[in-house]
């Protein structure tokens, strides 16, 4: 069965060009597309997509609206995965997003979006209570808050598998990126969920947790 996608963006040129990406690659079906924060809301109330590709700024207030509806359709249609779309690395956005949990939620930049193979990832693994970051957005939230919380914990090594773990690479791609042997991979991944506390997370969304919790505990001092 085709993954069932609503799509949002203000921008005509932007919702025709998807529209027509997510055709060529099959998989996925495109039900309906949005134009606002109530619009959309309204289409997903009406046709119950598996998941929701959406811009984060749009009307009315050209600012945080597809944050809004990623916490509205989550707290109304749990079972909906949602992906958002940043022009620009947004840690304040990125965090408010996460703020209550990774599980079927997505952060990606614009640019992505010509890449069929990487959103169509990210889509159904939101429709399965995954969740995706941006690595461009996990580099910036790291960096803000290196200094503090439970991070300082962990050596420079296990850093960077925390960094690789929060993308959504697996373990063989982490080896290659990091020139690690996988048995080194598994030790490190075991060490930082030991350290962040997530040993009896569930292994679904385990690896962005890991981020995650690192965030929490270190939001008071934002």
């Amino acid at each position: 069965m085709p993954l069932r996608v609503v799509f949002a963006d203000d921008n005509y040129l932007a919702r025709t060009g998807v529209a027509a990406l997510l055709a060529e690659g099959g998989g996925i079906e495109l039900v309906d597309t949005a134009t606002d924060l109530e619009s959309l809301m309204r289409s997903v109330a009406e046709h119950s997509p598996d998941a929701v590709l959406t811009d984060i700024r749009m009307p009315p207030t050209q600012t945080n609206e597809g944050i809004e509806a990623a916490q509205r359709i989550r707290a109304e249609h749990p079972g909906v995965g949602v992906v958002v779309l940043s022009q620009y690395v947004e840690e304040d956005y990125a965090f408010t997003l996460l703020a209550e949990g990774a599980a079927g939620v997505g952060y990606l930049l614009k640019e992505r979006v010509g890449d069929l193979d990487e959103i169509t990832r990210a889509l159904h693994e939101v429709a399965r209570g995954g969740s995706v970051l941006d690595p461009l957005v996990v580099e910036a939230l790291l960096a803000r808050r290196g200094t503090d919380g439970p991070l300082l914990g962990l050596t420079g090594r296990e850093r960077a598998v925390l960094q690789e773990m929060a993308t959504g690479s697996n373990n063989a791609t982490i080896a290659q990126t990091l020139f690690l042997s996988a048995r080194a991979v598994e030790k490190h991944i075991g060490s930082v969920f030991q350290k962040l506390g997530l040993v009896d997370e569930h292994e679904v969304s385990r690896r962005v947790m890991a981020v995650l919790a690192y965030l929490e505990a270190s939001g008071t001092s934002r």
